[in-house]
């Protein structure tokens, strides 16, 4: 009978875990296009859903995008039939501070995102009601 070490050893590698990865992908490089895409994966996934409340469905993707490091601010009403608004993308809670490269009488306080990604990212929000009385979320990071 093989013992549990040895039955572990032989099988190394040999179960899907591929599928549960990042492949090689930082969050945090808001910059480059892949980490963008997959995020907007990540975000159009949990969009595509339909709430009862939408901001049900913005309470998810707060929750969602906060744990990997981006937030935004207060959610506006949603009293109309449908809606668009865009929602201000912050990094880790922004920067505040100095840098290698700031005047010794500035400081930087910006988003976190504006020094890599020119005008900073907002999560783009389209809203609408259903005959059913639920709702319908789209949304984007651009």
């Amino acid at each position: 009978m093989k013992s549990f070490n040895k039955f572990l050893k032989e099988n190394v590698g040999t179960s899907d875990q591929s599928r549960a990865t990042d492949n090689g992908i930082n969050p945090s490089e808001i910059q480059n296009p892949r980490v963008l895409r997959a995020l907007n994966a990540y975000v159009g996934a949990i969009a595509n859903m339909e709430y009862i409340l939408p901001e049900q469905a913005l309470s998810k993707l707060r929750s969602a995008l906060d744990r990997v490091g981006y937030s935004f601010g207060a959610i506006p009403e949603m009293t109309e039939q449908s809606g668009s608004f865009d929602l201000p993308l912050t990094r880790f809670g922004g920067r505040f501070g100095k840098d290698t490269d700031t005047p010794h009488d500035e400081v930087i306080s910006d988003d976190g995102i504006s020094h890599m990604v020119e005008g900073g990212l907002a999560l783009k929000i389209q809203y609408e009601m259903i005959r059913n009385n639920s709702c319908r979320i789209f949304a984007k990071i651009e």
